[in-house]
């Protein structure tokens, strides 16, 4: 480690390195589905297109290795930010053009892969900066660091969103159409200027961060680094159960995940509880993301208490049943804030206490071995890509059968989860494995 890495503190980098993380990976998978549905497009096609976002975060084991391979970690975070915050800039010009949906996608499924590989190297800037000591240090302000970028980008813009539309632009909120260009344009506007000032900021403060022992020289030796690492993995006991555990124990969150906020905004002669995008952001952007912290904490405190393996079936029931909240709400129709927002954070508690119990399962039972940070990204990809594929038909599901019947689908949909739960094999001692080192939470 060079002197001026020694004299940098990690709280100059490590708590704006995880926030801009965050920033980008909420504002391209969360946060365009609410401005997909601003613009008038419907259910179906708002969350199909804010899904596929989701795609390169789901595969980026598959080119991390080759991340490894040239110049330095730093290199890539920050050419990966002043990408971001140019990209964001451009859609705010791009949605000055007539037909302008088009280019839209093709800059965020570009950005999506560059945000994948941001999150890849600032990882490893991470491990590969600080000793054992200093990552369990830390490890607190990484992951809350990283839940404020939510907090900013679903609940702080989405919020100034619909004040910018109704009080600076003066349009309707209760209709959703082109009008909503003007508010979202500088909306991105300042999310790409917030991302090239942590560009600048990171260049100063964040260290090279050193090269893994089992970095690939060429290409050729990435691929077989993959192979193996690949060939590893269906290798270990279990792990088509676990695999299945990875893919189901999130599935009903997942068809909850982008239909929760469009039924906030939609009107109630639709199903929807007629929210405000300023609304929107209070109760499900600040409260809901505020109780998922609290949730996680004491989630974390539950498991360390009585293990894991005594506690799994009850974290699943935690993150599944109080789905139920929806389908109250659905039948109901609330009006009162209170109501709504009690509603919301339940669930998002919950979510919170439970969701824990999947990054210490992978992180002590599939983790384990020869490439035990490959298999784990292996694992929280497969969880990823049952986000992809719920997220893609959820909207398309929810249009064809209301709000109402949708919800009762969302409850049917956490059996799969019960079942995969109950039968997730438990290969390694817990008691013996060592799961610290860094995690981030994932948003829900």
């Amino acid at each position: 480690m060079s002197t001026f890495e020694r004299k940098v503190s990690p709280l100059l980098w490590v708590p704006t390195g995880y926030f801009t993380m965050a920033l980008g990976y909420v504002m391209l998978t969360t946060v365009t589905a609410i401005m997909f549905k601003n613009l008038g497009m419907d259910n179906g096609k708002a969350a199909q297109y804010s899904s596929i976002l989701i795609l390169a975060y789901t595969i980026k084991p598959l080119f991390a290795p080759f991340v490894e391979m040239y110049r330095t970690k730093k290199f890539f975070v920050l050419c990966a930010q002043v990408l971001i915050g140019l990209g964001f800039a451009g859609v705010g010009l791009l949605m000055a053009l007539p037909n302008y949906m088009a280019f839209l996608m093709v800059v965020f499924f570009l950005l999506s892969f560059v945000g994948a590989t941001q999150d890849i190297a600032s990882d490893g800037v991470y491990v590969t900066s600080l000793d054992a000591r200093a990552q369990s240090l830390y490890c607190g302000i990484q992951s809350l660091s990283w839940n404020v970028g939510p907090i900013v980008a679903a609940g702080g813009m989405v919020y100034l969103s619909g004040r910018l539309h109704t009080e600076v632009f003066h349009h309707d909120a209760t209709v959703f159409g082109p009008q909503w260009i003007d508010s979202w344009r500088i909306i991105f506007f300042l999310v790409g200027g917030l991302t090239l000032v942590m560009a600048a900021w990171h260049a100063r403060t964040m260290p090279d961060g050193a090269r893994a022992e089992n970095t690939p020289t060429s290409v050729a030796e990435g691929g077989r680094i993959l192979l193996d690492a690949f060939v590893t993995l269906f290798q270990k006991p279990g792990v088509w159960r676990m695999l299945a555990f990875a893919f189901l124990f999130r599935l009903s969150v997942g068809f909850l995940e982008k239909i929760g906020p469009f039924f906030m905004v939609d009107p109630v002669s639709k199903g929807g509880l007629g929210l405000s995008n300023e609304l929107l952001g209070i109760v499900y952007g600040t409260w809901g993301l505020a109780a998922v912290l609290l949730g996680s904490l004491l989630g974390g405190w539950f498991v360390a208490r009585r293990g894991l393996k005594a506690t799994l079936f009850i974290l699943c029931c935690a993150i599944n049943i109080p789905n139920v909240t929806f389908l109250l709400m659905s039948v109901y129709l609330p009006t009162n804030l209170v109501v709504i927002g009690a509603g919301v954070v339940i669930e998002k508690f919950f979510f919170g206490f439970g969701a824990v119990g999947f990054m210490i399962y992978l992180m002590q039972q599939l983790a384990p071995g020869k490439y035990t940070t490959t298999h784990y990204a292996f694992g929280t990809g497969v969880m990823g890509l049952c986000g992809l594929v719920t997220g893609v038909i959820s909207g398309h599901l929810q249009e064809a059968m209301g709000y109402v019947s949708y919800f009762v689908f969302v409850m049917v949909a956490t059996i799969p989860s019960f079942i995969a739960t109950w039968t997730a094999p438990f290969p390694h001692d817990e008691a013996l494995d060592d799961a610290s080192g860094p995690a981030k939470a994932v948003p829900a």
